[in-house]
């Protein structure tokens, strides 16, 4: 089911979602600085980080081309550069206040759209807030479309998980919103493979075997935001999840759930 949301609400949900994080942020002792975030080898510092560079213009993004180059071509590893490259030069008071002043801004970075940077405050708010076992309101309409966003992009690429969860009905239990339009039956054992189909992943088999006889995909339900943590690869809200399907979704992914991009 495809959500949408008007410009303007669209950027009250990002500036909320900014001033909550940057509360949650002052409030942290120096300890929570430095735990793990759900982002895989990020550090909550360094997700804090990375969410004062979700609007670089040009000519930021041309001074920061010795990182990406550096990276050779692994986007997720010139990101989480960038973000410990900010660390080095700002105090984690400083980032409080850059995440503040982003409030009301209305830029996001080239190449990518203001659902992305929705997607973005609304996705890393949580990795920093769950790990810490802070409560951080995830409101249901944003997470809808920023979910329905990551079921239909190409680019950014997605999250390898979906490749498993589109063998699940996801079905938000606080929202109009569930990833129908976007689940698929497995072909059936008799039908011969097209030339150009991709080899499945064991997780996306593990997923396709689940499938009852009658051809049903296996139902599971919870919070949208939880679902919209999962669609990005945070398997971490498992546990808030529940329905039919529950136990084949988990033992699916326990095996080869993959890293978490930041």
């Amino acid at each position: 089911m495809t959500v949408t949301m008007d410009r303007q609400a669209l950027w009250s949900a990002v500036d909320h979602q900014r001033a909550a994080v940057a509360d949650l942020l002052a409030s942290l002792e120096p300890a929570e600085w430095s735990a793990p975030s759900l982002c895989t080898r990020w550090t909550v510092r360094e997700v804090a980080a990375h969410l004062t560079l979700q609007e670089l213009r040009p000519r930021d993004m041309l001074a920061r081309l010795p990182i990406m180059l550096r990276a050779r071509g692994d986007l997720d590893r010139a990101i989480h550069d960038m973000a410990v490259a900010r660390v080095a030069e700002a105090g984690d008071a400083e980032l409080v206040a850059r995440i503040r002043a982003t409030v009301g801004s209305r830029r996001h970075n080239p190449g990518v759209t203001r659902l992305e940077t929705l997607t973005d405050i609304l996705v890393h708010a949580q990795d920093i807030a769950i790990p810490l076992g802070r409560e951080l309101a995830m409101p249901p309409g944003p997470a809808a479309v920023a979910a329905t966003r990551m079921w239909t992009m190409r680019w950014p690429r997605p999250f390898p998980i979906k490749r498993t969860l589109r063998h699940f009905r996801l079905t938000a239990t606080d929202a109009d919103w569930s990833n129908a339009a976007w689940s698929v039956h497995p072909a059936p054992a008799s039908a011969s493979p097209s030339a150009s189909a991709s080899a499945p992943t064991p997780a996306s088999a593990a997923a396709a075997a689940s499938v009852g006889t009658a051809g049903e995909v296996p139902s599971v339900e919870g919070p949208m935001g939880a679902l919209l943590m999962l669609t990005c690869g945070r398997t971490a809200v498992l546990p808030l999840l529940s329905g039919p399907g529950l136990a084949q979704l988990t033992a699916a992914l326990t095996p080869a759930a993959g890293p978490t991009r930041g």
